[in-house]
């Protein structure tokens, strides 16, 4: 099996899962009970939570637990946008965001708010001059994905907030599933930061929510007594613990991780671009990810052609319902390549020897199916 689905998905850590397992059989108690076992269990989330904090340089009590970066995007997005809509009900982000930036949105579009697109350079980055234009007496959410979990464009996330810092009114959200284990990120001037715990190594199912201390949000979830009075429900120790060891994993040794990263993209890029295949990813985005697009064959043929070899990659987020890729046609402006794009995305645990054997099927596939396609012509 060659798996290049890594922005997916990552496949669990060993020693993450030791530490799920272990914690689940040790610790049995209710965080939320006064007894001494769910003492002991809130301890050891306490703890976790202070790992988890120092990693990201935040502060303990700014960590809000989730079920994964679908449910943090929902809560950011949908919390301020609860709370503050006295203040106005304008929203910008970018149409390269995931689905679950964009759904929110358009539900609350329903509810009477205006969602409007900041302009994108020719590499996919945001304009920030034309940020800067739209932001407006009434703008009360800006939300922008650090990294593009398509295409991989990084986005200048530090320059982004100090716009929006100059509007006192305006709260910033930034996605950074995508970041997170994979480079170091500057949440400074962020108001609200979201991630999950299965993009590096961790188990499924536990994701956070970074909500700096001055901002107030509408919770998604009432019920009673939890970690943070903004998320309510039993914390789930295991899942929790789990997560911060696999931060920890995740950001071990991570510029050497990074560096073999980087030179399998240099050559998966070069040996596709030798053999006609379209790049759509730019050159500055982040090594992990690899969009292409392929003429005349469907995204989805290419992806269950490769699957027969069990070879795995993805044709757009796995999350996307889209028939064709948003992000893909925000940049190339071309119709055939968004709906014919597909998504490589590559690991440290990836190999040489996988992308060559890869590489050699994805063109031998290619070929047979564009002789196919010529024939019906």
């Amino acid at each position: 099996m060659i798996y290049l689905d890594y922005s997916a998905t990552t496949p669990v850590n060993e020693e993450v899962l030791n530490s799920y397992v272990e914690t689940t059989k040790k610790i049995i108690g209710n965080p939320n009970s006064l007894h001494k076992l769910g003492v002991e269990a809130k301890n050891l989330i306490d703890a976790a939570t202070r790992q988890i904090a120092t990693i990201l340089k935040v502060k303990p009590s700014e960590i809000i637990y989730t079920s994964g970066a679908s449910e943090s995007n929902n809560t950011a997005i949908k919390g301020i946008c609860l709370k503050y809509q006295n203040r106005g009900k304008h929203i910008i982000t970018t149409p390269l965001e995931h689905s679950s930036i964009i759904e929110p949105l358009n539900y609350l579009k329903k509810q009477g708010f205006e969602v409007e697109y900041v302009n994108l350079t020719k590499d996919g980055k945001v304009d920030i001059k034309d940020l800067e234009k739209k932001i407006r007496e009434d703008t009360i959410l800006v939300s922008v994905a650090s990294i593009s979990s398509e295409l991989g464009i990084r986005q200048p996330i530090s320059e982004i907030a100090k716009i929006v810092k100059k509007h006192p009114k305006t709260f910033f959200h930034t996605d950074i599933t995508q970041s997170v284990g994979k480079e170091k990120i500057d949440l400074t001037d962020v108001d609200l930061a979201s991630f999950s715990a299965q993009k590096f190594y961790g188990m499924k199912g536990i994701g956070a929510l970074i909500k700096k201390e001055n901002v107030v949000i509408e919770p998604l979830i009432h019920g009673g007594k939890s970690t943070t009075p903004t998320r309510s429900g039993t914390p789930a120790p295991a899942l929790i613990v789990s997560m911060a060891k696999a931060l920890r994993l995740a950001y071990d040794n991570l510029e050497k991780k990074q560096e073999k990263v980087k030179k399998l993209n240099k050559y998966l890029r070069e040996e596709l671009e030798k053999n006609n295949i379209a790049i759509n990813s730019p050159k500055d985005a982040i090594p992990n990810i690899l969009n292409i697009s392929i003429e005349n064959i469907k995204s989805e043929t290419m992806l269950h052609a490769l699957e027969e070899k069990e070879i795995y990659i993805s044709t757009k987020t796995a999350c996307s319902t889209n028939d064709k890729s948003d992000a893909v046609y925000a940049i190339t402006k071309d119709i055939e390549k968004a709906k014919h794009s597909l998504r490589i995305s590559i690991s440290y645990l990836t190999t040489k020897e996988e992308l060559d054997t890869f590489i050699k099927e994805f063109i031998n596939i290619r070929n047979e199916l564009s002789s196919l396609y010529v024939k019906k012509d």
